[in-house]
């Protein structure tokens, strides 16, 4: 009590300032109706300001919530489009069959470690076997390539990156078919090197690039990038360099993609073999 008292005593005068002010003030306001509607203008433009401010704040941390849930929409989305192919191009199925023979199914992951810097890349997903992920399963971003499983626990699964220098892919020229082998030289992570082209074939900067479907791991047709520069090296091949559509600094939702026919097609080519 005392203390407050000696806080009063001391500051009364600017106690009486701000007391007589509000008294000012809201005679002012109440009494002039021009005076009135600017004061309630400016309290409404004030809270109009706040509100907006709070929405902001709200979408901002709302952003990773609406990432994972578009990341989980895209795959199942993925599933059932291939459901829809194998429906048009097979006339008869098995009545046991409730997937409609699908080859591939889609499964959402986030990235929970990534580097690009090394000469050999690799990335972690948040998923293992505990959700039916395994080694050389593919892994793509919404925009294309990103790399394949290589190790896997009941929880992680650890990828090697598109920029790894050990990492190989069959991809081609999506306007003629020209197929080769695409790998990573260890420089700039926004660009890859396509080889084994034919310097006969018709090549110009900006076709597409996107896989082959030759292996077993990465299905038919997904964007890998476009051409970006074209050299004549000395042997009958050119050199290209591809502008990889994966943005691998961004790299945080992916998809990993399982072939259920993989065992049996690996199978069958190391009987032939």
């Amino acid at each position: 009590m005392r203390n407050l008292l000696n806080f009063i005593v001391r500051y009364n005068n600017i106690i009486i300032f701000l007391i007589l002010e509000g008294i000012a003030f809201s005679l002012l306001t109440s009494e002039n109706s021009y005076h009135n509607t600017r004061f309630v203008k400016g309290i409404r433009g004030i809270t109009a300001g706040i509100e907006k401010s709070l929405s902001k704040t709200i979408s901002f941390f709302r952003l990773r919530e609406i990432a994972e849930s578009l990341a989980k929409e895209n795959t199942i989305l993925r599933n059932r489009l291939e459901q829809i192919e194998k429906r048009e191009d097979t006339l008869f199925y098995p009545v046991s069959d409730t997937s409609y023979k699908q080859k591939y199914v889609w499964s959402p992951a986030e990235v929970i470690n990534n580097s690009i810097n090394r000469q050999k890349n690799f990335f972690t997903l948040n998923k293992g076997y505990n959700h039916d992920l395994a080694t050389d399963m593919a892994v793509i971003s919404d925009d294309g390539i990103a790399g394949v499983i290589v190790g896997c626990s009941s929880n992680y699964s650890v990828v090697m990156s598109l920029l790894n220098i050990d990492f190989r892919l069959s991809a081609r020229i999506r306007k003629n078919g020209y197929f080769g082998s695409l790998s990573w030289d260890g420089r700039d992570y926004k660009y890859a090197l396509l080889s084994e082209i034919p310097q006969h074939v018709g090549v110009v900067i900006g076709d597409t690039i996107e896989t082959t479907g030759y292996s077993a791991v990465f299905p038919e047709g997904l964007m890998v990038g476009i051409i970006s520069e074209i050299e004549k090296s000395g042997s009958d091949f050119y050199r290209i360099s591809v502008l990889l559509k994966t943005d691998f600094k961004k790299l945080h939702f992916v998809s990993v993609i399982a072939n259920l026919q993989k065992t049996e097609q690996q199978n069958l080519e190391k009987q032939i073999q």
